[in-house]
């Protein structure tokens, strides 16, 4: 009888061991929410919308993207920081939210260093910084003389307070010493349409907000902040190209709350991988200015550097400029 029910515990507690480790090769078995913490139809949500529509086939189950957002998209991020940590819940953030809020948001409720699992990088986006139509500069050198003469006289418009156009135009004005006046808009379409109309100046924005313009003529183009030229604007040169000290790109991460199992954030980089390098992704990235991360840079230890190296770049000149 003793024997029988050491047996009978030793199987029991065998069972505990290994239930576990099955529940979490389950997974998922029900659909995942992506958090995406700006409007719907803007950079964020369309590379996110991209990803996770391959990633869905992967995993076998729906990931359905909610936008949720306000205050630079800290209000998404938050809530995903308080998610439960079981693979449910993810976000793509942006440098915004992962780079500059801290230096622009004091109250901040999360640290983008310390409150995530990383996953990925899921894209990188460089710069271009373009004017209105009609401003007088015909390249990049006179457009930096130009701002440097009558930077007090203009506006530089952006998607609001925190976005990429915000903080890439920030880094860009107090980097040559510009100051003009800074007009916030409630996204990206609006500054745009703002822009090719003429009533603000000149911006710097993602490549692929400002390709449909640049190649429609509506506004003018000086130059892409990158090393390399890309596809999409083949005949936009580059800063480095030109000689001028300005390389600035945009990125988009995908994290998911402190926590998350290892073999949990496998899948979602496993599945995230795969479609980062399928063909049809990668031609709709060559399509938005964009690139996949490689090598380093992919995955969760290339995205922990990736916000701890931004943070430390971009918080002392939001700081030193007051940026509220």
């Amino acid at each position: 009888m003793n024997i029988t029910r050491r047996t009978a515990i030793a199987a029991i507690a065998a069972l505990g061991v290994t239930a576990v480790p099955a529940v979490a090769q389950q997974y998922p078995t029900k659909p995942i929410t992506a958090i995406v913490p700006f409007a719907a139809g803007g950079p964020t949500d369309v590379v996110t919308r991209l990803v996770t529509e391959h990633m869905s086939r992967t995993l076998g189950q729906q990931i359905v993207v909610e936008n949720i957002g306000g205050a630079g998209g800290s209000i998404g991020m938050t809530r995903a920081a308080a998610a439960a940590p079981d693979g449910y819940t993810i976000a793509v953030g942006n440098m915004g939210t992962q780079s500059a809020a801290p230096a622009l948001y004091p109250n901040l409720k999360y640290d983008p260093a310390t409150s995530f699992t990383q996953i990925s990088v899921v894209n990188f986006t460089p710069q271009t910084i373009v004017s209105k139509k009609t401003l007088e500069p015909k390249d990049l050198k006179e457009l930096l003389a130009y701002l440097k003469a009558n930077s007090e006289k203009l506006n530089y418009g952006h998607a609001g307070v925190g976005s990429i156009s915000y903080v890439s135009g920030f880094v860009f004005n107090a980097q040559f010493g510009f100051k003009p006046a800074l007009v916030a808009y409630k996204g990206t379409g609006p500054a745009l349409n703002d822009l090719v109309g003429g009533q603000i100046d000149y911006m710097v924005d993602q490549s692929l907000n400002v390709i449909p313009q640049i190649t429609a003529g509506t506004i003018k183009a000086y130059a892409v902040a990158h090393p390399e030229r890309i596809a999409a604007l083949p005949d936009v040169p580059t800063t480095k190209e030109l000689g001028v000290d300005f390389i600035f790109s945009a990125w988009n991460a995908m994290v998911a709350p402190k926590g998350l199992p290892k073999d949990i954030q496998d899948k979602l980089l496993d599945a995230l991988s795969k479609a980062m390098d399928d063909p049809t992704i990668i031609k709709r990235y060559e399509e938005l200015g964009s690139t996949a991360p490689k090598g380093a840079d992919r995955g969760p230890a290339g995205l922990q550097k990736l916000v701890e190296s931004e943070v430390a770049r971009i918080t002392p000149v939001l700081k030193a400029a007051a940026a509220k």
